[in-house]
């Protein structure tokens, strides 16, 4: 696909049937999900009979991560769970968040922990972010440092190997 012909796809969207196919799921999946408020079109929703649908590009990549979701085993209902949780609680984005699948749990990343949606929020585990363990010690090293010339404090690294303990 050429990339005006991409431009003016995105432009104008994706009709339901289109947006099925796209996504590897059925119509009648796709369907269900938006009469249930799963992920509703947001470039035209259907308003009576003989309306059509129209889907975003980014209505693709949520409804790509539902079916992701629903392959990996979570059962529908938590996988509605874990988009309303995202959507509501974190102010997430849902097609940038970094979800991990734990069996039947959905976990995401917030700040410096990881929460299990499914269970509103409760952490799970505590993230050590190990950039800022390095620019400590670095730190350290530069302050501790003797000047030019001085010999090393005795519970300095080096010292037994400039007394000839090690080497």
């Amino acid at each position: 696909m050429t990339e005006s012909k991409r431009d003016r796809a995105l432009a104008e969207g994706f009709s339901g049937r289109r947006a099925a196919e796209i996504v590897g799921i059925t119509y009648r999946q796709l369907d269900y999900w938006a009469r249930t408020d799963l992920v509703r079109p947001t470039l035209a929703d259907a308003n009576g009979s003989g309306s059509r649908r129209r889907y975003s590009y980014r209505d693709l990549l949520e409804l790509k991560v539902v079916k992701s979701l629903l392959d990996a085993g979570i059962r529908l209902e938590s996988v509605r769970e874990a988009f309303t949780f995202l959507r509501e609680q974190m102010g997430e984005d849902i097609v940038t968040a970094n979800l991990v699948i734990r069996g039947a749990s959905v976990l995401v990343r917030s700040d410096e922990e990881i929460v299990d949606v499914l269970r509103q929020g409760q952490g799970v585990l505590n993230i050590l972010p190990l950039g800022s363990v390095k620019d400590e010690i670095d730190s350290a090293i530069v302050e501790l440092r003797p000047a030019e010339g001085e010999r090393p404090a005795s519970g300095m690294p080096g010292h037994q190997a400039a007394a000839g303990g090690e080497g």
